[in-house]
């Protein structure tokens, strides 16, 4: 009852709702699922109680405006584009085939299937073409991913950081994704959601370029019906693997692939010749596609010319191994052949520390405009020294990268680090751009480096388009800032983190941006930095509140705050105290948090900054209403809302609406309560947030259960579970569930109703809500009761008013001894009843809130009615009366006068 109302009261320290940005400035986009705000439900309409507000114990989502999840829908075809050069891999196809059709129509469970073969062999060609042919015997997804086992310049994919990227594809939301400290823990709790995500599912998987099978293991899907392909340059050792080795090409073969890309007719070439050719290059698909680039790009060439100027070409090399000169005198033979602008831009894109780039990327690694980076790109790929991938982006393959960043290191030069400022100057430019998007009106962004010469961007206009733009780009950014830090490069760690840090906030996983904000401060350390300290420190202090890991969000906060103070940065320290103030807040520590939210508020209006103002009220209202001073939660809320409407800020007046109705439905004011709620539910609405429309449901909910509108409630907490459920917000489900306890007990149905308090208790405790499982406690006690389990009942209670107490939650507080009172009543302790009742008649009426109160004095009129005192138990009565029908509780005040009419009254 009085604790449920609020699942989502407005707080920065709220739950991370992936459709909308859930903080407010862009500074702080996520709260932790322990941080939403939940309450005690408990009404007893079964022993002729009327129900009772709920009362949140923990802070709810302050979401950032239009955000949409990156990774939230499903993406489950991802394979690279087929080859129309694949050529004649029969046998090994057909193995690969007839293995799958025979496993799939015994019933017997796919395999995993290793491609092995020494680089440039065509192993990933092999795998994404066998990924084509057999797609449509894998309806529900083909997904690739590269673990740059051998990949130059960037370290192997940590199965963590796979397993994160496969649940986002799948559809799982990025709060959802399991974080943690322990990386082995991590890695198990993502690997058994992957899993779980593909139970029942016939899905392909393929895993390109793996360095060890301890590195793809945890990737492997649990069920029978999902086929995995793995290739690598080693020989893995697996379990009930099928190996599946792909070798050179057959001499035959490999002079087919030659004439097909050369653009000559097999009667015009020297097939003597051409068998010289492909043998050079060690009959590997990628040399083969080299040399025939080379001769469809010179008309008046020869097939003897191509073989002259390759035989001079490997002569050159001698000094490598047989294998590897055969392909790099290939490699040469296509540089040597290029201009020396287009040798110079390949070059440079040996240099680039991520995966794949676009025309943008490639033009500031080559300090070229876009349209020059665009026929450079065009140009090596035709020569087959690129591959493209969808969405117009290109890849270097491995052994071609060693190649180009062979050739940009040669002479010692200081090329390396020029590509590196180049490229991490265009992601600064671009991530500046982006964050206009995302962030709410009147936040801060991270603030352009000085002296920044103009770059040219991808057209980002909306949103959409930024938060697409950051999914793409992602896993190049946090590379290229490896690479800055490599090269010691700190102000560009710096400032490259800042930037990154909005995105990485509301996108997650959050260990990941834990880990950006770490070396963040340690480059800022090793310049002297403490503004960009205290920056850093900062956004870790938030990152570690997402996790629930309190202890260390203070403590970077609290440091971020000392680091901010010795610089005069007083911007900061209010928003160091801010956030410091919500932890405080979400582990109960009311005046801790009173202290820094008043200590913030003096830095904000001191600043002149009216959005920090307004969340620092809205906060502080939170501090407020916890500990159930509802006239101060008012003041201070409405004066945030006022400020969020002065600064057109949407999400910050849905959230402050949201608030105020939370607290009038605990002062009564049931009409009020429902306005408010109906308010932000049409906002919500009008920024297409259903996390919070859902949230808005259930309180809206609970404002019709207790004005006995029982059907309009299960209608909205139905409507809200069904968001959740889809959305995967675990703790916005619990709080459905929990309502629809409440609503089954009053209508009966105690079987049911124990099931899914149970169920919500159970989601609460895994999700670390205190106030969840205190709500859960309490109705628990009064359908255990109502199911004549009382010292089930006795316990329950007892376990909650504990909580409560910790929390300071007095209104709740009052009504589990309302409940507890009841429960003995009925039981026929009616003298032990009565001193319960006594205590929550104190609380309530010392915290003004008259639900608990006309509880509290039906109850001892009750009790002196059964001890026969009929004069004073009338009395009390029809007080109980009076204040049931102001507030409009109509269920319980008809019960009152049942029992006033009957003639044992």
């Amino acid at each position: 009852m009085l604790v449920g109302l609020v699942t989502n009261a407005v707080s920065e320290s709220e739950w991370p709702g992936w459709l909308g940005w859930l903080q407010r400035h862009a500074w702080f986009s996520f709260a932790v699922l322990g941080g939403a705000l939940v309450g005690l439900t408990v009404l007893l309409a079964a022993l002729s109680e009327s129900g009772a507000p709920e009362r949140p114990a923990d802070p709810a989502p302050r979401p950032e405006e239009g955000a949409e999840p990156p990774g939230a829908a499903l993406v489950l075809r991802s394979l690279p584009r087929d080859t129309t050069a694949f050529t004649n891999r029969t046998a090994e196809l057909e193995a690969l085939v007839r293995s799958v059709q025979n496993s799939q129509e015994s019933g017997e469970a796919l395999p995993v299937h290793v491609i092995d073969g020494m680089p440039g062999v065509g192993k990933t060609t092999f795998a994404v073409h066998a990924g084509h042919v057999l797609s449509e015997r894998f309806p529900d997804g083909q997904l690739f991913v590269n673990l740059n086992g051998h990949t130059t310049g960037r370290p192997p994919v940590q199965a963590t950081e796979a397993l994160a990227s496969l649940l986002a594809a799948s559809g799982v939301p990025a709060q959802q994704i399991p974080v943690g400290d322990d990386l082995g823990a991590v890695t198990e709790a993502r690997a058994a959601m992957w899993r779980s995500q593909l139970a029942g599912k016939k899905a392909l998987l393929i895993l390109d370029n793996a360095a060890s099978y301890r590195q793809l293991e945890p990737l492997l899907p649990g069920g029978s019906s999902c086929l995995v392909l793995v290739t690598s340059r080693k020989r893995l050792a697996a379990y009930e693997e099928v190996v599946l080795p792909v070798e050179a090409l057959p001499p035959e073969h490999a002079v087919d692939l030659f004439v097909r890309l050369s653009g000559r007719s097999a009667d015009s070439l020297n097939r003597a010749i051409l068998e010289q050719l492909v043998a050079l290059c060690g009959y590997l698909p990628l040399g083969v596609s080299l040399l025939a680039a080379r001769l469809r790009h010179h008309p008046s060439w020869s097939a003897e010319d191509l073989h002259t100027r390759l035989v001079a070409t490997r002569d050159r090399l001698g000094e490598l191994r047989a294998g590897e000169r055969a392909v790099a005198a290939t490699f040469n033979l296509s540089y040597q052949d290029l201009t020396p602008e287009r040798q110079h831009f390949f070059r440079c894109l040996g240099l680039y520390s991520g995966t794949d780039l676009d025309v943008f990327s490639g033009a500031a690694l080559g300090s070229v405009s876009v349209a020059a980076a665009r026929e450079g790109l065009d140009a090596l790929y035709d020569a087959h020294l690129i591959d493209e991938h969808p969405g117009s982006r290109f890849r270097l393959h491995d052994l071609l990268r060693d190649y180009a960043r062979g050739l940009a290191g040669e002479g010692g030069s200081m090329e390396p680090v020029q590509a590196v400022q180049r490229v991490c100057a265009y992601y600064l430019a671009g991530l500046a751009v982006a964050n206009v998007h995302i962030g709410r009106s009147g936040a801060a962004s991270p603030e352009p480096r000085d002296g920044a010469s103009p770059v040219e961007t991808p057209p980002i206009e909306s949103r959409t388009a930024a938060l697409r733009w950051l999914e793409d780009e992602r896993a190049n950014v946090l590379a290229c800032i490896r690479r800055a830090n490599d090269l010691a490069l700190h102000e560009l760690v710096i400032h490259m983190a800042a930037a990154m840090a909005p995105f990485l906030r509301q996108a997650g996983p959050w260990d990941q941006a834990v880990g950006l904000h770490r070396t963040a401060a340690e480059a800022a350390r090793h310049t002297g930095n403490r503004r960009a300290l205290a920056d850093a420190l900062a956004e870790l202090g938030v990152v570690r509140r997402f996790m629930a890991a309190y202890p260390e969000a203070v403590e970077a906060l609290n440091e971020a705050v000392t680091e901010y103070e010795a610089v005069r940065e007083k911007r900061g320290k209010a928003d160091a105290l801010n956030q410091v103030g919500i932890v405080w807040y979400m582990i109960a520590d009311n005046e801790a948090s009173t202290r820094a939210q008043i200590d913030a508020l003096a830095l904000y209006r001191e600043l002149g900054d009216r959005l920090g103002q307004a969340n620092a009220l809205a906060d502080l209202g939170m501090v407020r209403r916890q500990t159930s001073r509802f006239d101060a939660a008012v003041e201070a809320q409405s004066e945030a809302l006022s400020i969020y409407r002065e600064l057109g800020d949407r999400y910050g007046e849905a959230n402050s609406l949201r608030d105020l109705g939370i607290v009038h439905c605990l002062l009564g004011e049931y009409g009020l309560a429902a306005q408010h709620h109906r308010e932000a539910l049409d906002i919500y609405r009008e920024l297409d947030d259903r996390v919070h429309q859902a949230y808005a449901l259930n309180e809206l909910g609970v404002v019709q259960r207790l004005t006995d509108d029982l059907t309009g409630a299960r209608e909205a907490h139905t409507q809200a579970l069904e968001y959740f459920t889809e959305l995967g917000e675990r703790f916005g489900r619990a709080n459905s569930i929990r309502h629809l306890g409440v609503l089954d007990r009053m209508d009966g149905n105690v079987t049911e109703a124990i099931q899914l308090l149970g169920d919500a208790l159970d989601s609460y405790r895994d999700l670390g809500s205190r106030g969840g499982e205190a709500a859960s406690l309490s109705e628990l006690g009064v359908v255990r009761g109502v199911a004549g389990e009382l010292d089930g009942a006795i316990e329950s209670f007892r376990r909650s008013l504990e909580i409560l107490r910790e929390l300071g939650d007095r209104c709740g507080e009052a009504e589990v001894l309302n409940h507890w009172g009841t429960l003995l009543r009925s039981s026929g302790n009616w003298a032990a009843s009565r001193e319960f009742y006594e205590q929550g008649l104190r609380l309530a009426r010392d915290i003004r809130c008259p639900l608990e109160e006309a509880r509290a004095l039906e109850g001892i009129g009750r009790c002196d009615l059964l001890a026969g005192e009929r004069a004073r138990s009338e009395e009390l009565l029809c007080e109980a009366l009076r204040a049931y029908r102001h507030i409009g509780a109509g269920r319980a005040a008809n019960a009152i006068e049942r029992l006033l009419a009957s003639p044992a009254g």
